[in-house]
């Protein structure tokens, strides 16, 4: 029987943080090239606060759904 390779515990993270790059400031990924022409980009500043508040509210959600645990 083969192993299985663990799951990534931030994958999910790591898919929803590609998908507000994608959607908020036109990214095609979030890898480092080690090429300043792939590396740095200009947005404009409505940009980049769009896609903050995109994450903002991934965060409000996330611990939405999260339960609490209580002593």
């Amino acid at each position: 029987m083969a192993k299985r390779k663990p799951a990534d515990p931030n994958a999910a993270r790591d898919a929803l943080l590609l998908q507000i790059a994608e959607r908020h400031l036109f990214l095609e990924t979030l890898e480092t090239w080690n090429w300043d022409r792939l590396d740095f980009h200009e947005h404009a500043v409505w940009a980049v606060r769009s896609a903050l508040e995109a994450a903002f509210e991934a965060g409000r959600s996330a611990g939405a759904e999260t339960p609490t645990t209580q002593s």
